[in-house]
């Protein structure tokens, strides 16, 4: 909010508030992060990866039989250096991440194909949304949630050899996650954490 709000100073006299531009507050933000990439960074790498894969770029990366795994979700990753991690990730039924958060990492998403249900916990309850092909999503540090392939006609899709596909971004790359549960009581409890690198909680 860029309001003329006051404050008060120590001998109890309001006083003027700095008015920051948008710019100079989006630098102080960056400058907090673990990251100088900022979310819409990553929503942008995430769209270049997805338009990527669908133009080819990336099919040496692909299943070698051609048919994406099934039984279990599946993963690529397709860039990688110090500052940022992309990867391609294939979703199938009934397979959730858990309730987790992605520690030090900022990340985002786009849906390449299908549909994904996403289960965020927003400080009281679980928050249920459904992301389609073209949808994005960004997490800021100390986002919760829980992702799953969503049902097919959710998605339009019309069998199980449709792939439900997303591309992730990580930035800084991932090293660890916590992992949740929500109580009895409506609060939330860190069950876990672990050392990782792989996207939206170990692959199978």
């Amino acid at each position: 909010m860029r309001s003329s709000v006051l404050s008060l100073s120590v001998s109890g006299h309001p006083e003027p508030t700095s008015r920051l531009l948008p710019e100079v507050t989006e630098r102080a933000t960056a400058s907090a992060l673990p990251t100088r990439l900022r979310p819409a960074d990553l929503l942008r790498l995430t769209d270049e990866g997805a338009q990527d894969v669908l133009e080819g770029r990336y099919d040496h990366l692909l299943p070698d039989s051609g048919l994406w795994p099934a039984e279990n979700r599946w993963a690529t990753r397709l860039i990688a250096d110090d500052e940022v991690d992309v990867w391609l990730i294939s979703w199938v039924k009934d397979k959730y991440t858990e309730l987790h958060d992605h520690a030090g990492s900022l990340g985002a998403l786009t849906v390449l194909s299908g549909a994904l249900a996403e289960y965020r916990w927003n400080g009281t309850e679980l928050r249920r949304r459904t992301l389609v092909a073209g949808d994005q999503a960004s997490f800021p540090l100390g986002w919760v949630h829980d992702v799953v392939r969503a049902p097919d006609e959710e998605a339009g899709l019309t069998g199980p050899l449709n792939p439900t596909l997303s591309v992730h971004a990580y930035s800084p790359p991932l090293t660890a996650m916590s992992y949740y549960e929500v109580t009895g009581h409506g609060t939330l409890r860190r069950t876990r954490s672990v050392l990782t690198d792989q996207p939206e909680g170990d692959l199978e």
